[in-house]
């Protein structure tokens, strides 16, 4: 039995020592040295009103892997607009990275992961709106019209086109679609 609880343990060890190994995908140091040297540069340019200096590789990089990692999370990874997601996060960090301050905070990597996360839902949100619009117009326009154009093999698919839109985009067009009724608030006197 003691071989057994010393195979165990070692085991445990391994595991705990492979894990302490592996290096992060972002050096949370490295970043935030590699941002207060940008922010120093950059205030030295906005001193001598020049232009702000050019970011370096390794910060391009960190935000490509912080937003690349970010949108392999379960509730990301089924978009097919992932890589747009991907490119307004990057994109929001550069705009706000000015805004980073190594005196207030020394955690660059949960700052651009937040701006990133929210990039993310603004990105999900403005698809959900096109998404809708496309459904609107297909609800408004005269489908059957449309299909009946359709000649040749094409036209014995028309049916299953009509039940498929029936089915999934009309619904949802119709629940969208109820007037809203107006709420007054009453006052108080």
């Amino acid at each position: 039995m003691n071989k057994m609880k010393t195979s165990k343990t070692s085991k445990v060890k391994t595991k705990t020592s492979k894990a302490k190994l592996k290096p992060h995908y972002v050096d949370n140091k490295k970043f935030l040295q590699a941002m207060t040297e940008y922010r120093s540069l950059r205030e030295i340019a906005e001193q001598k009103k020049r232009k702000a200096p050019q970011i370096t590789n390794y910060i391009g990089e960190c935000f490509l892997k912080i937003a690349n990692h970010l949108s392999y999370r379960p509730n990301f990874i089924n978009y097919t607009y992932r890589d747009d997601m991907i490119s307004d996060g990057i994109e929001n960090c550069l705009q706000y990275m000015s805004n980073f301050d190594p005196h207030k905070s020394n955690n660059p990597f949960a700052y651009f992961t937040q701006i990133i996360y929210y990039a993310f839902i603004r990105r999900i949100q403005k698809e959900k709106k096109q998404q809708d619009v496309k459904a609107k117009l297909i609800a408004n326009s005269d489908t059957e019209m449309m299909l009946d154009s359709l000649t040749g093999d094409d036209a014995q698919y028309k049916n299953q086109m009509l039940e498929f839109l029936k089915k999934n985009v009309f619904p949802s067009v119709a629940s969208d679609t109820k007037p809203k009724e107006n709420k007054k608030k009453k006052k108080l006197h």
